[in-house]
């Protein structure tokens, strides 16, 4: 799926490597090589979260992270994705019990203020049982097993992205234009303020039940700090609170067009 929706943006292959030739020609050298440019000091962020005593924190990041000098790290320069002018589409075969479809959208990064919408327009269509795919496609249609959308939330300009599992029988025709028949009802309704109210509920509850616990504290804060400022994440809940209808649907008339849409068809081997 990424290789067809990214061409030049390194979003194109996974962390661990585009193919297992990656790791197995990687060599020790390469390794240390790639250690000592990036696991620095001066590259690093550090969070303490939970009942602590600040200056005991202060003494024993001193003791173990001072001896380790700082290093030149290579400045992050990162080719850009260009805008997608057309419309892909892939199809491959795989031993899978069943088919399954992929569908992703271009959209902005995390840190742009069009994120909060996009993230509202995925939860719209499919967060939880009581969403509009799940609610059409999978109980009154029966047209997939299971339906899900999502977006990356990279850094970079990432994905929304919409997945689902056909049932038997159920041509890959006949879910894409079902999927394309829901998105398009956000480029030409108004979303209702209940439903937005809903979803919003939803992301809000969800964030604050998140911080209950120290070690997502500690990741949430770190995130943030990467992102530009810690503090940026007691403004959150803000900013999906002011999605608006007219947002989703402005978003959705620029994001969920054909010629920014990449389509992968899994289709399982027949026996």
């Amino acid at each position: 799926m990424r290789p067809l929706a990214y061409k030049v943006h390194p979003y194109q292959w996974a962390t661990i490597g585009k193919e297992i030739s990656h790791i197995q020609n990687a060599t020790l050298e390469n390794v240390k090589k790639f250690f000592f440019q990036h696991y620095a000091p001066n590259n690093a962020i550090l969070v303490i979260a939970g009942n602590i005593d600040k200056q005991q924190v202060i003494d024993l990041a001193e003791k173990w992270f001072s001896p380790i000098d700082a290093r030149n790290v290579p400045e992050r320069k990162l080719s850009s994705e260009p805008t997608q002018k057309q419309e892909r589409k892939s199809e491959v075969e795989r031993g899978v019990p069943f088919d399954a479809i992929f569908k992703t959208y271009h959209m902005c990064s995390r840190n742009h203020e069009d994120f909060y919408a996009m993230d509202i327009i995925s939860d719209i269509m499919a967060n939880g049982k009581s969403s509009r795919l799940y609610q059409q496609l999978v109980q009154k249609k029966k047209l997939f097993s299971e339906i899900n959308a999502y977006i990356t939330g990279d850094i970079d300009p990432g994905l929304l992205v919409v997945s689902g599992n056909l049932m038997k029988n159920i041509t890959m025709k006949t879910a894409e234009d079902a999927i394309n028949e829901e998105l398009d009802k956000l480029k030409t309704e108004w979303v209702k303020e209940h439903e937005l109210n809903k979803v919003k509920n939803k992301v809000e509850s969800t964030m604050i039940f998140s911080m209950t616990n120290v070690l997502n504290k500690a990741m949430n804060l770190a995130f943030y700090e990467l992102l530009g400022d810690a503090g940026n994440f007691n403004t959150e809940i803000e900013k999906y609170r002011e999605v608006s209808p007219v947002t989703i649907k402005d978003m959705a008339n620029t994001m969920l067009q054909p010629e920014n849409c990449s389509t992968l068809y899994y289709l399982s081997k027949k026996h």
